[in-house]
């Protein structure tokens, strides 16, 4: 037996929630699983319909794309998943899906605005949406690139991928992770919906104000501050 068979079982899971929540349409995304120890990651392979996909199936990487175990080409964003994973040591899941409502937003370029208290649940910020990669990165190691596109604008904005576990890719989809992949998987399901609720809310009251602050501070603080007890 594999020593990666509950890595391998883990990351087959997680992948087959996504269609189970409506995150994927035929082969439109790809969760992995990290193994920190061993310096390797499980990712679904390339071009496997959902319906099809076995435990065996699932590829094991490492952190330099190196294909460790498995007789299949791993996802086209693996690349992506390698350097988030190298350079975030405290993500344990990634999930990368094309879901419709959070990638509409990414196709417009724009941050999903907090107007509701099921956002502030989650984040206390816009969820971000990094600009368009530049033609002269796209011509390059597109994937790797779109890992740096990612990283890149988290530093601009300071912000933390411990405290925001998500962001859409301008023109591209969302990307989201957590502590497990688990956590990645109910984060790129959180997404969808907080980016449905915006559309439909910015659609019946343009120009909608933001949450305000005082509702901001009380819903993330209940569920993830020092006191909390929402959901405990």
């Amino acid at each position: 037996m594999s020593q990666y068979q509950d890595l391998k079982q883990a990351c087959y899971e997680a992948n087959m929630q996504l269609p189970a929540l409506g995150l994927v349409l035929f082969t439109f995304g790809n969760a992995s699983v990290v193994d920190r120890e061993k310096r390797v990651f499980a990712i679904k392979p390339s071009g496997v319909p959902y319906e099809t996909l076995r435990p065996e199936d699932i590829v094991i990487v490492d952190f330099q794309n190196n294909i460790v175990e498995g007789t299949k080409r791993p996802s086209s964003d693996t690349k992506t998943h390698a350097l988030l994973y190298a350079q975030w040591e405290n993500i344990g899941g990634i999930v990368h899906t094309h879901s419709t409502y959070a990638t509409a937003w990414a196709q417009t370029q724009l941050d999903i605005p907090i107007l509701g208290t099921t956002h502030a649940d989650h984040l206390t910020v816009d969820v971000p949406c990094a600009p368009p990669m530049a033609d002269q990165l796209i011509q390059g190691d597109y994937e790797h690139q779109t890992g740096w596109q990612i990283i890149n604008e988290f530093q601009q904005r300071g912000l933390s991928p411990e405290e925001v576990e998500m962001i859409l890719v301008g023109n591209h989809a969302p990307f989201t992770w957590g502590k497990t992949v688990d956590k990645a998987v109910y984060n790129s399901a959180v997404l969808e919906e907080v980016a449905r609720m915006a559309y439909l809310s910015c659609t019946l009251r343009p120009g909608l104000p933001r949450l305000k602050d005082a509702l901001i501070r009380k819903h993330y603080e209940r569920k993830h501050g020092a006191n909390s007890y929402y959901g405990q």
